[in-house]
Parts: C-alpha cells; structure tokens; sequence
C-alpha cells in the first residue's frame, strides 16, 4: 500500500483470518511444555491467540505490515567489552510499539475512510500470532530461532497487524529458507532452542533479562555475559542478513548514548536517574532493580576486580532482587576471605531467604571468583 509506506513501513501483506490452521495445536504444545515461562498472560490468552477469529469475530481479512529497524555497525560488538553493557539494538531508541501504534492508527484510518470498513489495530501487546501471520502473508519466514526472517530486510523486522471487515485478496505465504543452516541454534549462550523452531523462553536472554522478574536462575548467569538488556545473538548470526538495510525511521534508530554504557556508571542509578535516562524507551518498562540485577551479572561477568566496589556497595541496597546478584558478583570478583568478611557483616540482618542462600553458595565457593588481590570495602 502507497499510503502505509508513506508513513515508513517497509512491506506490506494481507492475510487471511483462517490461514494458520496449525497455530492452536503447536501453540498447545508450547504451553505444555512450559516453555512460556512466568508469562501466565500466554496460557490465559491462548484460545483467542491461536484463532484471530475468536479475538474479532468480524474480521474478515488482516493486514501485517513490516518496519525495518536494521542496524547500522554490528550488534555484537559490544560484547567484547566486558566493562561495558550490551542492550539489544531494538531498545536503542524509543520504544517501537509507541512508533508503529500510530503509523499503524494512520493506515488503519485511510483503510476505514476508503472502503467503509471496520478495522482494529494490534502491536504486540494483543493476544495475535503476529510471525505466524507474517509468515501466511508473505512477509517472511519464521527462522529456527522462531523470529521472522526476510529475503530483503533480514532478521530486522518490526511487525504490526490491522484487523478489518474488508475483504481483501490475500498474498501467497512465503516458504522456509533456512535450509540446513543452524547459527542462530549454535551460538545461544544459554542453549535456548531445545529443537529448531522451539524456543524455550525460561532459558532466553531477552526473557531473562527483560520479562522475568525474579531471580535469575544460577547457572544462566555466566552466559548472559554483559548482555543487560535483551539479546540479538541468534539474529545478528543469520546469513540472510547480508541483504539487510540500515533502518530509516528516525526514532528507531540507535542511539549513541544507548550504546556501550558503562557498568560503573549503570550500577549506581537510583529510580528517579534510571527514570529520566530510559525514558521513551523499552528499557524503562523493566524497573530499575531489574535493570540493576541484570548489570550486576554482567559485572559478575566482567573479570574486572575494579567494578568489585559496585557490586559490594549494592550488598546493602533496599530491593532484595538487586542485593541477590551483589552478593553473586562480589563472589565472583573478590577473593575468599573477603566474601566470607561480607557475609559476616551482613548475614544477622539479612531476612531475605533468597539473598541468604545467595551468601551461603557464595561463602561455600559455589561461584567461580577472581583470585587476584583486591582493595578493602567497606
């Protein structure tokens, strides 16, 4: 459509409402293996998931529509700077459901005064089977790693569906390329895909970082690296991204300040400085003791004994989320009998059942720790 990629969408296809007859069954079986993790809104939105039908019972055809938001140097860059934090290039810059929503309102709009028809519009956050709709409509393909992948724009789409009464002629699926290729299988560093084409969310990066709110599992931790806010991995690795173009949209593009931050630096935002700095952004809707869990792995992760000092400093903050993972990353940057003089000072204080056992792996050398000399904390 001419007016949709006026507004900055890059494709856009038509689907019918029945064309993922398979979607129910193999959405069944995702649950039942309790892949979804703590998303408990998968499981209560499944019936109405699985069929667009069941969501809008008028819908007579769906529109999806593609926004590239390809990168522009290499998302894994930052990886080898350990002191540095990763974030995922989608949360770069302003959040995209903000973005499309009201590209999307527009070309909903033009649709409805054109045709007379009814429409609804949908960003991620309604219970709609986008990439399986994309996939029926021509878009692209859903890869190994279950993201849409496009023979124009790679791994690096952003997908937003339209909802109408409109009959309108549907375009022809698009088939899997992936062939025998299985990069974005092999450099998981949490071995998220328990088969191709399955992931398993409680194992995922961007899961563990973004939408689990709890602690993080102890034997994850070391693979998510630096990464403290999502993971491109298994996108970035794709072949198909070699006819991949840089995105267009203003407001999705990356952000300079958004990229390679320090760790210091992030480990010392408070909530009101955690606020003003993600604001617009995916990253705000974490909360700022998520956000601090997840930097004090990476500085777990660091092998640095000079970021030891942000980690013990949040030994003692308020949220026991946050206090968890200090305990976790002193562990692994400071020798010892240091972290067993850290556990003494705390432990008849500390109610928290989960920092405690924190501390009780950390004094039995559970976790693997710097042997080099460090300075004295307080």
């Amino acid at each position: 459509m001419t007016r949709a990629k006026g507004l900055g969408f890059d494709v856009v296809r038509v689907a019918k409402p029945d064309a993922i007859p398979l979607a129910p069954e193999r959405l069944k079986y995702w649950l039942g293996q309790g892949h979804h993790g703590s998303m408990e809104w998968m499981a209560e939105t499944a019936e109405r998931r699985a069929d667009p039908r069941t969501l809008w019972p008028e819908v007579r055809s769906i529109l999806l529509l593609g926004l590239n938001y390809g990168p522009t140097g290499d998302p894994l860059a930052t990886l080898a700077v350990k002191d540095r934090a990763s974030i995922s290039v989608y949360a770069r810059n302003r959040d995209y459901h903000d973005v499309i929503k009201g590209k999307l309102k527009e070309v909903a709009g033009f649709l409805a005064a054109r045709g007379g028809s009814d429409v609804k519009v949908f960003v991620d956050t309604a219970p709609v089977m986008e990439k399986a709709l994309a996939e029926a409509a021509g878009l692209g393909w859903q890869g190994k790693h279950t993201v849409i992948v496009s023979r124009e724009f790679g791994n690096w789409l952003f997908l937003g569906a339209i909802f109408t009464t409109a009959e309108l002629p549907a375009d022809a699926p698009e088939r899997d390329h992936c062939g025998s290729c299985r990069r974005c299988l092999d450099i998981c560093p949490t071995n998220a895909f328990p088969a191709p084409y399955q992931l398993d969310a409680r194992r995922c990066i961007s899961y563990l970082t973004i939408e689990h709110k709890g602690h993080i599992p102890s034997d994850l931790r070391e693979g998510i690296g630096n990464r403290i806010f999502g993971c491109d991995d298994c996108l970035a690795v794709c072949p198909w991204n070699k006819f991949a173009k840089a995105g267009r949209e203003a407001r999705l593009m990356q952000r300079d300040d958004l990229t390679a931050l320090p760790l210091a630096e992030l480990a010392r935002l408070d909530d009101p400085t955690f606020r003003i700095t993600f604001a617009g952004t995916p990253i705000k809707r974490t909360g700022r003791d998520r956000f601090i869990r997840n930097v004090l792995i990476a500085i777990g992760n660091s092998g640095d004994p000079g970021l030891a000092e942000e980690a013990v400093r949040l030994l003692d903050d308020s949220s026991p989320l946050v206090r968890a993972m200090a305990v976790w990353a002193t562990a692994r940057l400071l020798p010892s009998e240091m972290v067993a003089d850290q556990a003494e000072r705390r432990l008849d204080d500390e109610a928290d059942p989960e920092v405690r056992a924190e501390w009780a792996r950390a004094v039995e050398g559970k976790f693997l720790r710097n042997a080099s000399p460090a300075g004295e904390y307080a």
